[in-house]
Parts: C-alpha cells; structure tokens; sequence
C-alpha cells in the first residue's frame, strides 16, 4: 500500500470539500477547483479530513493510490494558498511587462512574445526579469511557467535565457582558438 496514500488530509478552516462518486470538488478562498480521479480508488470525508483508499488489491488500484491523493490535497492547499512558480529573465535586453492580463516578453526575438494567461492563472513581474505565475491549480500554473520559459530555454554557453527559480544551468566551455 502507498505511503503517500494512507496520509489523511487534513481540511483547513474555510475549505469545503464535497464528493460525489469519484468526482471530487473543493472551495476555498483562492477559488474552486473539481476533478474526477482515475478508477480503482474511493475517496471518504471523515469529519475535518479526506481519506483516499485503493477499492481492490489490483496493481491499477495501487497505482493510482497515492496519485489520487496527491491530486485532492494539491487541490485542498491550491484553493487554501495557492501555488507560486518564479522565473528568472537572464540576458542583456531580456525583459519582461504585464499589460492588463498579458505577458509581453522581450527575449532577444525580432517582436515581443506575448502570452494570455487561461482563467485562474495570474501573471506578475518584478524589476522587469522576475516573473511570478500565481493560481489555484498547480497543474495550470507548472504548465504555464513552462511555456514561459520554452520562450528562450537557458543556454548552456552564457546562461542566458528564461529559466525557473533555483535551476542549475550546466555550463559548457566554449571553443577554444588554435595554437
């Protein structure tokens, strides 16, 4: 049986969690957010907790087991907290604006990238080379930071490029002159 399966989790104040079948649908103050998970598990309220269980022994139930789980209680701390991806703009004339909803991004291109955020997802930038990708949904907002950042990949020779907070970039030594 998953680890990551058998833990509770737990409900925070101003959440409320309703189940129907497998369909799963929780609010919170960030927003709302539902989700049918995969067959072979069952999920129950149990008082301020949710508690996800495989339906059989089968490999496919214990599979999903622990994804199953993982999905509500990123859905319970999304609409509780929400998530956060940060990415970082390196480069000599690499930068980025919100305008209204959009992200404008320059990054060395011969016109500006320009990227409208789907519902639920915000786009926010901070001394033109920080930019922060917020929502409730942590799927949506992994998503969103990775197309950002497929606009300009870090590059291996000098860095530059659109890469997430943190990521090592492993360097590569240039050509070297002749002798």
């Amino acid at each position: 049986m998953s680890r990551i399966g058998k833990a509770p989790i737990p409900i925070p104040d101003k959440v409320t969690v309703s189940l129907d079948g497998l369909s799963v649908t929780v609010k919170g103050p960030k927003g709302e957010l539902s989700r049918v998970l995969p067959e072979g598990v069952s999920v129950s309220q149990d008082g301020g907790t949710v508690v996800v269980s495989p339906t059989s022994s089968h490999r496919r139930s214990r599979e999903r087991h622990g994804l199953s789980r993982t999905l509500v209680a990123n859905m319970v701390e999304g609409v509780s907290q929400g998530f956060t991806r940060k990415l970082e703009i390196v480069g000599v004339g690499y930068r980025a604006q919100v305008q209204g909803r959009k992200l404008v991004v320059s990054a060395g291109y011969s016109h500006p990238v320009e990227m409208v955020p789907p519902e639920g997802v915000t786009f926010s930038v901070e001394n033109n080379t920080s930019v922060f990708v917020s929502g409730p949904d942590k799927e949506l907002v992994g998503n969103e930071a990775a197309k950002i950042r497929g606009i300009r990949p870090p590059e291996p020779y000098k860095g530059k490029g659109i890469k997430y907070e943190g990521e090592r970039i492993l360097r590569k030594a240039g050509k070297t002159g002749k002798k």
